[in-house]
């Protein structure tokens, strides 16, 4: 069998920019995740405060998954040029639209909630996608701080 025809080179655009880590994960991985999370996040750019407020951001997002949305999930973390990204999935019963829309800070004496809000406050940007098969949260945050953030990254 031969080709008449010389083969044209393929060109490969990559999906995504740096994929750092594809994993599952269920309770068993959460502390293994967070050093993961946290060695790539390093790589990627992301320093000091920046640094300790995304991977609290993300042990948060992945606690929730495992306490609420049916014990495991799935975490993507990249890299973008200046960004640093991260997704966190679960196949749960999806998150109360009041719920999502509260932006307050839960009061202090309260025990659970603070999760999607603590995410919310200490990245540049936190989106939801949700409903009744799962929810993803993606949260992104810069290398550098950015006038965007509506969090406490702020330049005031």
């Amino acid at each position: 069998m031969t080709n008449a025809e010389p083969r044209t080179p393929r060109t490969v655009v990559p999906i995504e920019h740096a994929l750092l880590i594809a994993d599952a994960f269920d309770q068993a991985k959460v502390t293994e995740l967070r050093h993961s999370v946290a060695d790539c996040a390093r790589a990627a750019g992301l320093r000091g405060e920046r640094l300790d407020d995304f991977v609290l951001a993300v042990n948060e997002l992945i606690t929730n998954a495992v306490r609420h949305g049916g014990g495991q999930g799935w975490l993507r973390l990249w890299g973008e040029p200046g960004l640093v990204l991260c997704e966190v999935s679960d196949h749960g019963r999806g998150i109360d639209t009041r719920r999502l829309d509260n932006r307050d800070r839960p009061a202090p004496e309260t025990a659970g909630g603070w999760g999607l809000w603590l995410a919310r406050e200490l990245t540049d940007v936190m989106e939801v996608e949700t409903g009744p098969a799962g929810t993803t949260v993606r949260i992104t945050t810069a290398s550098a701080p950015t006038e965007q953030h509506t969090g406490r990254h702020r330049s005031d």
